[in-house]
């Protein structure tokens, strides 16, 4: 854990840029500030052991996937799990200025209850048993609980600055995304007990996916514009790469239905970088918008929702094209950040980071449906239940 005077100095030096632009808190971007320069120069490391293209066995104890054509064949509509299929439907909003949940009921688009919860919650993340919520109180260094049967909250684990959190396919670890301390945790996926510290040199840890054999994993370092790519077995970073932008600040990270492709959002690139994730070759650029953020695909994998939340808009990636198809704005601007779709699929849920609210989009139409008032600063809300037989973590990536 960072010692209070630590924290208070990163957070101080961090508030004018965060005001600016990015995913990160504000102490978060004070410490990446202080190694700007360093992280700046780092080259990109040589990765011969997986530059050939091999298709090895996958992940141990990982469920084997339904198609290996599409990793998302398990997220269809209605495929609710035995395990979630009698929860009631609701939207978990953290709200890191307000330091607490907002639930909304998405039938009535409504606020029906307010959680408090610790300081600064980022996500509400399903686990990987999908039996449990996990809101990540980042300053507050710990993880709350909620049950998804009840809506309630319950335990409080502490556990160091846990911006972001994500799980193992095989469901053994919990991998905190420890953005201040610069590193990787992995934890035991129930208990949260630290099994492994991986140190990172790069800055603004704070965003993942997994490969298709959940061999390995892509991490976003927000706040010094690089890739990580990380053995999931070995818990070890194996590539790391400069994005090649000044500036760049990578965000969200998404896998390809057709697992080929890793798909990774950059706010200041306002597009998204196309990364071949076996390779680890330099990715290329797609512009979407301004401030392009949250990547979100839609119940039968044919499409991927790009949030760019400097000018209000969700842009639409066609997978089979291979290309961006349309844009929707938001009537009256926004600032749509992190989210998910509905189980049904017919409603992206997305915070509106500067705006204290939560927008409902129609799939079919871009209509926005609700814009409902919650807390201050609302960031990665969770739409649960959702379709899936296991969570990899973050707002809710399903396989």
């Amino acid at each position: 854990m960072l010692p209070s005077t630590k924290r208070t100095a990163a957070l101080l030096g961090g508030v004018l840029i965060a005001v600016l632009a990015g995913c990160g808190t504000p102490a978060e971007k004070g410490k990446a500030e202080a190694a700007d320069t360093e992280a700046a120069a780092a080259p990109v490391v040589p990765n011969n052991a997986t530059s050939k293209r091999v298709t090895p066995p996958g992940l141990a104890g990982m469920p084997p996937v339904l198609d290996p054509k599409d990793v998302y064949a398990a997220d269809r509509a209605g495929m609710l799990s035995p395990v979630v299929k009698n929860f009631p439907a609701r939207v978990y909003v953290p709200n890191t200025k307000s330091n607490t949940v907002s639930v909304i009921d998405p039938k009535t688009y409504k606020v029906i209850e307010t959680i408090p919860v610790g300081h600064q919650p980022q996500h509400v993340v399903p686990s990987w048993d999908l039996k449990t919520l996990w809101v990540n109180n980042d300053l507050g260094d710990s993880l709350t609980a909620i049950d998804p049967a009840t809506g309630k909250a319950g335990r409080t684990v502490a556990v160091s600055d846990p911006y972001n959190l994500y799980f193992t396919p095989n469901g053994t670890y919990a991998i905190v995304m420890a953005s201040m301390d610069r590193q990787l945790v992995f934890r035991d996926a129930h208990t949260m007990k630290e099994a492994r510290t991986v140190p990172v040199d790069c800055a603004g840890v704070n965003h993942a996916d997994f490969s298709t054999d959940g061999r390995y994993f892509i991490v976003s370092c927000e706040f010094s514009g690089e890739l990580l790519k990380v053995d999931t077995a070995r818990m070890k970073v194996v590539g790391r790469q400069k994005l090649p932008l000044k500036g760049a600040m990578p965000q969200d990270v998404k896998l390809a239905p057709d697992g080929g492709t890793f798909y990774i959002a950059d706010m200041i690139a306002n597009g998204i970088w196309v990364l071949d994730g076996q390779k680890f070759t330099r990715p290329k650029l797609l512009r979407t918008g301004k401030g392009a953020h949250g990547l979100y695909v839609s119940r039968d994998s044919k499409q991927m929702y790009v949030t760019n939340r400097g000018e209000g808009s969700i842009s639409i990636f066609d997978f089979a094209k291979k290309k961006l198809t349309k844009k929707w704005h938001l009537p009256n601007g926004g600032s749509p950040d992190m989210g998910g779709v509905s189980a049904d699929g017919k409603v992206l849920w997305l915070s509106g980071r500067y705006n204290a609210e939560v927008y409902a989009i129609d799939t079919a139409t871009g209509k926005q449906l609700a814009r409902i008032p919650v807390g201050g600063g609302p960031h990665g809300l969770a739409v649960y239940p959702q379709p899936g037989r296991y969570s990899l973590g973050h707002t809710g990536v399903f396989r």
